[in-house]
């Protein structure tokens, strides 16, 4: 059978405009953008374009915008850049944050800094009340994620951002996984806002983050002084220009794909509903991620159910790619109170441009063969 690929929440396939993109910068255009010559100016102003055209689609300046090597390095300089700038106070973010924040947040408090990591509801929803009730005079930072990496659940971030503008405290995102949604910064209210490639069919190793003008960050490399003194270090220049692609690309056409992955979505979890007895869904049913199925089955190891879809040639997943190697309860599901042996039988599944209707009834059929199975042998 055909691989069907259902885990674009860990990385997505290239899409072969942005290797088309990029290609130029891999083999004849390979100068140093820092280089003085003719090749080093080409290398420069690709650059340059880049961070025009990502720009406009964020609603903000070129030089707001500062290139990293990913999510993680995005979301480090983003807590501890204001962290070292600030120099002590207190931070707030949620219980289901990514890893790259939650352990930064760690780190900060070994180093004097107090964090609130705020509950969500039975959803995985932060409430901006709770978000109001958190801050302190010594608050210096909000981090709030836009959409669940897990189990796709979308925050209210303009209403968590006006609170922020209100108490002038400075409001950064995780929008890795929110590539496809609206990414205006003014809308979203934000002043730092984190993404990376490889979740919009671009390339691996190439970040972003949105830095709102006005706020300030001490850096966390030293060296070459590029990206406006914020991240030392030669630029990735192919990488760069494929982000920026990649980035044009999925904004171009996300209202046609989310509305087809919303409906396709709906359909494959209401068969799994009507085929699979105490079958459950993680998340809010409709503030969610098009792309994201997150499903629990009672009496069934999410480890095998993803060992025998593999055999199948189905790959999904069990949560975060960051943490699948550590067999343990999802922070998240812990979070949203998921009762201990449900939370081991959940998998994700997050579909992509390629997924269609006709691969969603494959892999029902196949998940309700191997549930049955699995339970006959408990």
């Amino acid at each position: 059978m055909k691989p069907i690929y259902l885990d674009h929440a860990a990385a997505t396939p290239l899409d072969p405009e942005v290797l088309k993109a990029m290609q130029p910068f891999l083999t004849k255009q390979y100068a140093n953008p820092n280089s003085l010559h003719d090749l080093g100016t080409l290398a420069r102003k690709a650059i340059e374009k880049a961070r025009v055209d990502i720009a406009k689609i964020l609603h903000c300046s070129p030089h707001e915008i500062i290139f990293t090597s990913g999510g993680t390095e995005s979301i480090n300089l983003a807590l501890k850049g204001i962290a070292l700038h600030k120099k002590k106070g207190h931070i707030i973010t949620s219980q289901i944050e990514h890893p790259a924040v939650l352990e930064s947040c760690h780190y900060l408090e070994k180093n004097g800094f107090s964090v609130t990591y705020l509950p969500v509801d039975k959803y995985g929803k932060v409430s901006p009340t709770a978000v109001q009730k958190a801050i302190r005079r010594d608050t210096i930072l909000i981090s709030i994620m836009y959409a669940n990496n897990e189990i796709g659940t979308i925050q209210p971030l303009h209403e968590i951002g006006k609170i922020a503008l209100k108490h002038r405290i400075p409001f950064h995102t995780d929008a890795c996984q929110a590539g496809s949604l609206d990414i205006n910064v003014n809308d979203l209210n934000v002043a730092l806002l984190t993404l990376n490639g490889n979740k919009i069919y671009g390339p691996k190793g190439i970040g972003i983050l949105y830095k709102k003008s006005t706020t300030q960050l001490e850096p966390l490399l030293h060296g070459g002084n590029q990206e406006y003194g914020l991240r030392s270090g030669t630029e990735n220049v192919p990488a760069i220009v494929g982000f920026a692609k990649a980035l044009n690309l999925i904004q171009h056409s996300k209202e046609q794909e989310n509305k087809r992955l919303t409906e396709v979505r709906d359909r494959f979890i209401k068969t799994i509903f009507t085929t699979i007895s105490e079958s459950y869904l993680n998340g809010h049913s409709t503030e969610r991620l098009p792309n994201n199925i997150h499903l629990s089955f009672a009496g069934v190891e999410g480890e095998e159910l993803l060992y025998h879809l593999n055999q199948h040639h189905i790959f999904v997943s069990t949560g975060s790619a960051c943490n699948s190697h550590k067999i343990k309860t999802s922070h998240v599901l812990k979070a949203i109170k998921i009762p201990n042996a449900l939370a081991k039988g959940s998998i994700r599944l997050t579909m992509g441009k390629e997924t269609t209707e006709h691969n969603l009834q494959i892999v029902a059929k196949t998940i309700t063969k191997i549930v049955s199975q699995l339970r006959l042998m408990d």
